[in-house]
This record gives C-alpha cells, sequence and structure tokens, in this order.
C-alpha cells in the first residue's frame, strides 16, 4: 500500500479500532517489628534498605518536630548509625524536623517541602525516611509520591495510632478547606518498619489513643481479639510492653491483611469496614480544632454507631455494653462539648459521603466480630442516638465521682 496516497490514508484511517492497554503492578512492602532501631547492633534498616541493591544509598530523614523534642538524642544517633555504614548510606543533608500533628498536614507545608526537596536536588533513585505520626507520615508520604512523581519512602512510626493503623497503608494526603484529607494518593511506602522504644515518649493520653484502632478492627473483624482486648484492658491501659506489644502487631497485621486481601488496596469501591466509627470521628475532630485526637474521636464514633445499630435492632445491647466498657477501661472520654453541636456532627454524613465518592456508605456492627454496610442513616435516629450517647456518659461520670 502507497500511504502517500490519500485515498489509502483515508481507508486505513476509517479501518483503525480501538486500542486497549492493560497491565498490573505488583507491589511489595515488608512491616518490620524492632526495638532501639537506630543502635549500632541493630541491622533492621541496613537489612531491610539493602535488600534489593548493592549500590550505596543516598538517604534524607524528615524527623517530626516533636518526636525529636521529646527524645533529644535521636537524630543523632540516626546520623552516627548512617555514619557507621558508609558503603551503604550516605546522608543527603542532616535530618529535617518537621511540624507534625494535625496542624501540621497542610498544603502550605507540603509545597514548602516540595521546594526542600528540590533544593536537595533529591530524585527518584533517592531515599526518604519519615519517622514520626501519623500525621507526619501522611505528609511526607503525599510530598514523595508527587515530587518527581514518585520518591521512594521508608515510613519509621512513631505513635501507637501510626504502627498499628496509619503507618501501614497506603494512604497519603493533608487536609484543606476544611476538610481532613480532602487532598492525597494512593502510593504503598517502599518499607515500614515499627519501633517499640519510639513509644517511650508518648505521653499516656496518646498511647492509649491508638488502641481505639485495636478495638475497631476487633469489631469488625475479629471477635477472639476483641475478646482478648477484654481480658488484657487494664494492662493496656497502664500500656505494658507485652500486651501493648501485640496488640500493635495483631492490629497491624489485620489492617494489612484487609488492605491487601480486601480486593479493593485503592479504594475504589464504596465499603469501607476499616473506616468503622470514623464518619463521625473526622468530623469531631475537625470541630474541637484537633484538640480531640484521632483515637478519641474515633472511640466516640464506634459507641455511637453501636448505639444507632442497636436502635436499629441490628445489634444487641449486650454487645453495646461490652463496647462502652471496654473503652472506659481502656481510659477513653465518650463525650466532649463538641457533641452537642448536632447539626454539625451529623454533617460529618455529608462529607463522608463525599469522601467516598458520591454514594453513602456506612459499616455497622451486626455482632462483635462481624459488620455490614449500609447506605442510608436515619438522622433523626443518629439524634436519639447522640441523646443516649450523652445520658449514659454523664451518668457514668457521675457514677465515677
Amino acid at each position: 500500500m502507497n500511504l502517500a496516497n490519500s485515498k489509502d490514508i483515508q481507508k486505513l484511517t476509517l479501518e483503525t479500532t480501538d486500542l486497549n492497554a492493560s497491565f498490573h503492578m505488583p507491589y511489595h512492602f515488608q512491616v518490620r517489628f524492632t526495638q532501639n532501631l537506630f543502635s549500632p547492633d541493630n541491622d533492621t534498616l541496613l537489612t531491610t534498605l539493602t535488600a534489593d541493591t548493592d549500590q550505596p544509598i543516598k538517604l534524607l530523614f524528615f524527623i517530626d518536630a516533636n518526636l525529636a523534642a521529646a527524645q533529644p538524642n535521636l537524630i543523632r544517633q540516626i546520623e552516627d548509625y548512617c555514619a557507621a555504614h558508609p558503603l551503604h548510606f550516605s546522608l543527603i543533608a542532616p535530618c529535617i524536623e518537621v511540624q507534625g500533628s494535625e496542624a501540621g498536614k497542610q498544603l502550605t507545608q507540603w509545597q514548602a517541602l516540595h521546594q526542600t526537596l528540590l533544593n536537595l536536588r533529591v530524585d527518584r533513585h533517592n531515599l526518604v525516611c519519615a519517622v514520626g505520626g501519623g500525621a507526619l507520615l501522611d505528609l511526607i508520604g503525599f510530598v514523595c509520591s508527587s515530587f518527581h512523581r514518585g520518591v521512594p519512602l521508608v515510613r519509621i512510626p512513631s505513635t501507637v495510632l501510626a504502627q498499628n493503623d496509619a503507618g501501614i497503608g497506603v494512604k497519603n494526603g493533608v487536609n484543606a478547606l476544611g476538610h481532613k484529607n480532602l487532598l492525597g494518593n494512593f502510593c504503598p511506602p517502599r518499607a515500614v518498619i515499627n519501633d517499640f522504644s519510639l513509644l517511650s515518649s508518648l505521653a499516656a493520653r496518646d498511647k492509649i489513643a491508638g488502641l481505639a484502632e485495636a478495638v475497631k478492627v476487633a469489631l469488625i473483624q475479629d471477635q477472639a481479639f476483641f475478646l482478648w482486648l477484654e481480658e488484657h484492658a487494664q494492662r493496656l491501659a497502664n500500656f505494658d510492653a507485652e500486651p501493648s506489644q501485640y496488640a500493635i502487631w495483631r492490629c497491624a497485621q489485620l489492617h494489612l491483611n484487609k488492605i491487601t486481601l480486601g480486593g479493593d488496596p485503592f479504594e475504589r469501591g464504596n465499603g469501607r469496614p476499616l473506616d468503622y466509627g470514623h464518619w463521625s470521628a473526622h468530623k469531631l475532630e475537625i470541630l474541637s480544632d484537633y484538640r480531640i485526637r484521632h483515637g478519641e474521636a474515633v472511640a466516640v464514633g464506634m459507641l455511637l454507631d453501636a448505639i444507632y445499630a442497636n436502635l436499629n435492632g441490628m445489634l444487641e445491647q449486650s454487645s453495646v455494653e461490652r463496647i462502652r466498657t471496654l473503652l472506659r477501661t481502656l481510659g477513653f472520654k465518650l463525650w466532649y462539648p463538641e457533641l452537642t453541636s448536632q447539626d454539625g456532627l451529623l454533617q460529618g454524613l455529608e462529607d463522608f459521603r463525599q469522601h467516598l465518592g458520591g454514594r453513602l456508605s456506612i459499616p455497622l456492627l451486626t455482632s462483635i466480630g462481624q459488620s455490614r454496610d449500609v447506605q442510608h442513616i436515619d438522622t433523626a435516629q443518629m439524634r436519639r442516638a447522640l441523646m443516649l450517647l450523652q445520658e449514659t456518659e454523664s451518668a457514668g461520670t457521675k457514677a465515677e465521682s
């Protein structure tokens, strides 16, 4: 065929068909558990980062400023560890402190950190290590995944919540326009390393707050784990080392199994069992200007949804009381003044619907260890659940005093 002939070209154009592209991208990352990660005799970081290469790795560390203040020797330990392995590691720059917490998880800081990476000439052959709580990991994850279309990231979580939930998934993001995690993406890390010793400087409140996610994942999929939490509740409230480490490990395992084996790691569908108790929790955090920790808000959200499920005949009252007792024993406060703003809190349902992509899907318990999604919430019934929550927690406070 002579393609110079215009009739032949026209015929060729008319005979073309649609083109289809299909490919699969496998993801693999380890979640490792250790203590004293940056001790000279601990090879966890070394073996994790050098497993796939024999070339020297250029590293950049971002450190949660709150963690650096609480553990003033940490930055020196990190830099000494890298200096002790000159054939494997070199630091692009000294460790960089970044504001953690939800207050620092903002678009302005995301942009500023892009400038930092640009100034340091970081590229996709380098590795960034983020050491901090869930908010910092969300922020740095979004920074790395959007810079040069993806700089590899290693997460080193430093809070209970980050070690058992926020730090081990594939989500990244920042808060924007009055909404939590409005901007972000899904991008798996290169690895996650949980160092139990990093939790030693946490306030008691933060040690307990992260256990809400352990209760959550037990409620939606593991009755036996919930029973274990009940049996060890007082020791967990005291943050005894052995049960606390197991609770973090088991919670991380259940979360990771749900993400990797549930068939929807990037949340293309509407079902989100791991978001049990979260529609109101996210709104409660915002209403309190993040004074209320995420885990604290989730504890309230789980109990509120359990009461609602009971009012709708889905969940037995005895199960509601077991949930309430466990949360109280762990040390959670289950009522906050912000909850009196019922209209403001119920706006969280609409926010959650938009977060899900346009269709509401709320996981509710049918028993301890089992849940199902519902697509409609009766707001009048939810208001009643809020009133019952206030009444019981007010009565509980008086009884304790």
